[in-house]
């Protein structure tokens, strides 16, 4: 089998490269399915990794926080590196060092850059209310000019992205196969409890559908 091409050296995996895949297709169901991102790049020659919601608008993932952060400030114009996982089982088998998990996962690499344009951030903000809950925009009261002035926007193109994903059962040895101890997986299954509504709602709002349909975990690696 003809392994796939990474779109880069340092998105290429370098361990379990069968567990790779470097199409769009892939790698936006991974992030369309997990919302929560974590966020590494150095300052001062030390690692930090903050964790944040991104979401994608065409060839780009963006995140957002405050203007005033200094996350913010230090990651625009610097190499990031945005990882988002999902854990589908943890994966038991008949020796310790056989135990894994099976994930679904995605990297991307790259330069970030402020969004600084009124428009476009407006434009991103929605695009991110719109993907998690469509619909609710337009339900919204209005950004006011200093909210938008006080939320900073970084966006990272997917040229530099790659997947990984392991699935199925434990991968024990013929030897092993005979001990007699428990192996198979754990499911994990991500579920939504009931909406609890604000104390302060007026009593005839209704829950509305994209409230009641959120989802997240759900979308199919391949």
């Amino acid at each position: 089998m003809t392994e796939p091409k990474a779109p880069s050296d340092r998105s290429r995996a370098r361990r379990m490269h069968e567990k790779a895949a470097y199409d769009r297709a892939t790698i936006d169901a991974i992030l369309e399915a997990m919302p929560v991102a974590h966020v590494g790049y150095v300052k001062d020659g030390a690692p930090i990794v903050i964790p944040t919601l991104q979401w994608r608008i065409g060839d780009h993932i963006y995140w957002h926080g405050s203007s005033a952060s200094r996350t913010q400030r230090t990651a625009k114009d610097a190499q990031v590196c945005v990882t988002v996982t999902l854990t589908d089982a943890m994966v038991l088998a008949r020796s310790g060092l056989e135990h894994s998990v099976n994930f679904r996962s995605v990297m991307v690499f790259g330069e970030a850059r402020a969004v600084t344009n009124s428009a476009e951030k407006a434009e991103a903000l929605r695009g991110m209310m719109e993907q998690m809950f469509p619909g609710r925009w337009d339900q919204l009261r209005p950004m006011t000019t200093q909210e938008l002035k006080a939320t900073a926007i970084l966006s990272l193109p997917l040229s530099e992205a790659s997947a990984k994903i392991g699935t199925g059962m434990p991968t024990d040895p013929p030897e092993d196969m005979n001990t007699p101890v428990w192996a198979g997986l754990l499911p994990i299954d991500f579920s939504m409890g009931t909406p609890i509504p604000d104390p302060n709602l007026s009593p005839d709002l209704a829950l509305p559908a994209h409230a009641a349909n959120y989802r997240f975990g759900k979308v199919s690696p391949r």
